[in-house]
């Protein structure tokens, strides 16, 4: 249905005679979300400023009262422990689960451009070229605080060791260095734990955590590199301390195969290092680049490095980091649980350019956005190998089915193109066995949220902003909230034959006349070629395509974290609830009464229940989950609701008409150069004015890097009437 006139009233306002019902509820679930809000902030910075100041000494005195007053209650140190380092993150998951069932699914209620554009921290880029990467302010403060904590803390640890030894009655230089470096190697390893508490964290794919402040996994990702480097250096000097001092003493082999029933074992320290380091190596870029596979295989020592660890530390030591590596064994077993589930392939297609479309069924209830990406597993070509990609398609495409574009670039890719291309000249409708993880991504759609935006792509990064694009006119079309008026797409190709690539999204067909709301400017930059070919535009050979009848499996599986809030909160609940349960037994009726005082033991059996809680009492709520999600797709094939949407998928999935007259007529294609970001800036800033505008990224690293640096650039050097450019990457490297 074709809407011509726009309605610019604010998203979401009522109407109507319940326009004062509305209102009134709606102010009810914003005071409660600032409520929320409110205890979520003053719960996170107690937590982070206890765990900052832990080294001074009144704090650490402190510490140690709380830790005596409750020695010789039924769950001992541990418990005082798991109430100060563990029970906030899981209080504050708690308070975000609540958030996000009020918010609900429309994420775009309450969320309009700001009538004053200003500069956001988040997305304002400060470093750029350097080890981090593009780092934006809000990162940057991070950075900052975690560096000043690792040399606070050791400098507060080297002024209580050294008036130790001065009050002391050691005599000679060598027994006081001896006692200093171990005192050092046991702080160390203690600043190492503070870290290692936030490491697991940005890697919990669907964790609430994640999802609450709007952080995708593919920009957590890069939280966890950094935290990783961190964490393995103060390791390693942890444990090169140890090795210093005991060679020192002359006890080196016989100190470090120690496993001692009382105190720490050195042992099971040293696995754990070794698997630790092992990680570490393989994950440098240069190695990670040479061979992704050994990274990936490598990278399945944490379950040992997490084990061993807390047979090297005990139970109540481990408690400090316990939190967040119980998010993510929530995170890992319920992305098990949904990778169970083989996916159909709805359509399989083989672009000239190298390029492979897979479009895959999934239920209607299964939720996502245009910013969203999945993991892929193919079964005939890897077991072990899952592979990320953007979706291509908007979730108003279709109610059944998601798209993504997979560009040949590696073994894989290019046994998955043979495989498709093979499969098609034997006329089997049987063509791959797929397996899903996901989707994942920005938990707000925020490309909705600026009137204004720049699309900034290199090659394949082009398959996120067809999503964005369709996503607009669709929402344009159905007159749902979308702020973007003027868009363009600035687009970086090697050679021409890419370009077919833009011909995959119909703008016409899925919003007529939609020039006539949104202005779309797009310019291509083929950099490789100094002159047209000779069929210039977007005529290219036909595409390949294999077409498979849609099976009696429902798609993918709704089980994923970013999927039904009452669900996945219930599952987060439930496994923690489950937690404290089988630790609160185990303490009450095993532990205590038959004083069990091994350490590496106890540390054995507070992993098991970490494990167990998840299984069996998240496992149960899976359970539920699954059968809920099989009766919702059997009511809804009795009530025949995907009968428009199949109609709506044969449209779309079919082969499109290459002479897009609007397009082309909006579209300026430059050959044998690159784009000139400081002029297409200055460009826009002079015919948008002083407005906010959101400039996205999807490309490689250089790509990134200009479009960062001229962002940086610009807003330095900016004058008052000027427009703002907020930069965002969609672009990660796992």
């Amino acid at each position: 249905m074709e809407k011509n006139n726009v309605d610019y009233s604010p998203l979401l306002s009522p109407r109507g005679d319940e326009s004062a019902s509305k209102t009134l509820s709606s102010s009810l679930v914003s005071a409660t979300k600032g409520t929320l809000k409110f205890f979520i902030c003053v719960i996170f910075v107690l937590w982070t400023a206890f765990i900052f100041f832990q080294p001074a000494k009144p704090v650490n005195k402190l510490f140690s009262t709380w830790n005596e007053l409750n020695r010789n209650s039924p769950f001992g140190i541990t418990g005082s422990i798991f109430v100060v380092f563990t029970a906030p993150l899981l209080i504050i998951a708690f308070l975000a689960i609540a958030h996000l069932n009020l918010t609900g699914e429309d994420q775009l209620q309450g969320k309009k451009s700001s009538k004053h554009p200003r500069f956001r921290l988040w997305t304002f880029p400060v470093l750029i070229r350097g080890p981090f990467g593009v780092v934006s302010a809000t990162e940057l403060i991070g950075i900052v605080l975690f560096l000043l904590y690792v040399l606070w803390a050791t400098y507060a640890y080297s002024v209580e060791a050294l008036g130790i030894i001065s009050e002391s009655d050691m005599s000679s230089f060598r027994e006081k260095s001896i006692f200093m470096i171990k005192i050092m190697g046991l702080r160390t390893g203690a600043i190492g734990l503070m870290c290692l508490a936030f490491l697991f964290v940005p890697v919990s794919r669907g964790s609430v955590l994640l999802r609450y402040i709007d952080i995708p996994f593919e920009h957590a990702t890069k939280y966890h590199v950094w935290l990783g480097h961190l964490t393995m250096v103060i390791f390693t000097i942890h444990g090169l301390l140890y090795v210093i001092a005991w060679a020192m003493e002359g006890r080196l082999v016989k100190e470090l195969v120690q496993w001692k029933d009382i105190g720490v074992a050195n042992l099971p320290g040293v696995i754990s290092l070794l698997a630790g380091l092992l990680m570490w190596v393989t994950s440098l870029p240069g190695v990670r680049t040479w061979n992704f596979e050994l990274f990936f295989y490598t990278h399945q020592l944490y379950v040992v490095f997490v084990v061993f660890l807390a047979l090297h530390v005990g139970d109540f030591i481990f408690t400090m980091t316990a939190g967040g590596i119980f998010f993510f064994l929530l995170d890992r077993f319920l992305r098990f649980c949904q990778s169970r589930r083989t996916v159909n392939v709805i359509s399989s297609r083989c672009l000239p350019c190298g390029t492979v479309e897979l479009v895959l069924s999934k239920p209607q209830n299964l939720r996502y956005n245009a910013l969203s990406f999945i993991f892929v597993q193919v079964r005939e070509l890897s077991w072990l190998q899952w592979h990320p990609f953007s979706v291509s398609s908007s979730p108003l495409d279709g109610k059944h089915h998601l798209a993504v574009l997979i560009k040949v670039l590696g073994k894989w890719t290019e046994k998955l193109r043979q495989r498709i291309t093979d499969t098609d000249a034997q006329k089997d409708s049987s063509v791959i066995t797929t397996s899903v993880e996901g989707p994942y991504g920005h938990e707000v759609p925020y490309h909705l949220m600026y009137e204004n935006l720049i699309l900034v792509a290199g090659g394949i990064g082009l398959s996120p902003f067809l999503a964005i694009l369709s996503d607009i006119l669709h929402r344009v079309r159905e007159g749902k909230p979308c702020q973007p008026r003027n868009i363009l797409l600035v687009w970086a190709v090697k050679n021409s034959n890419e370009l077919p690539l833009l011909s995959t999204i119909d703008m016409e067909t899925i919003c007529p006349s939609f020039s006539d709301t949104v202005n779309i400017d797009i310019r291509i930059y083929v950099t490789r070629e100094s002159d047209p070919p000779l069929e210039e535009g977007y005529t290219h050979k036909p595409i390949k395509s294999s077409f498979c009848p849609m099976a009696s499996d429902y798609g993918m599986s709704v089980l994923v974290g970013t999927g039904d809030n009452f669900w996945s909160g219930l599952y987060v609940i439930s496994s923690t609830v489950g937690f404290v349960i089988l630790l609160a037994l185990l303490y009450v009726y095993y532990i205590t009464p038959f004083h069990i005082e091994i350490w590496w033991y106890k540390g054995l059996l507070y992993v098991i229940c970490m494990a167990a809680s998840v299984v069996i009492f998240g496992g149960s709520v899976v359970v539920l989950w699954h059968n809920w999600e099989k009766q919702s797709y059997l009511k809804e094939k009795s009530n025949n609701e995907n009968v428009d949407d199949k109609i709506h998928q044969n449209e779309s999935l079919a082969p499109k008409d290459q002479s897009q007259v609007s397009i082309e007529k909006s579209t300026v294609v430059t050959y044998g150069s690159r784009p000139d970001f400081k002029e297409i800036y200055e460009s826009m800033s002079k015919k948008w004015g002083l407005v906010d505008v959101g400039v996205i990224v999807c490309g490689p690293s250089t790509l990134q890097t200009s479009v960062a640096e001229e962002i940086r650039s610009h807003s330095m050097t900016r004058q008052r009437h000027d427009s703002i450019f907020h930069f965002h990457s969609h672009s990660f490297d796992l």
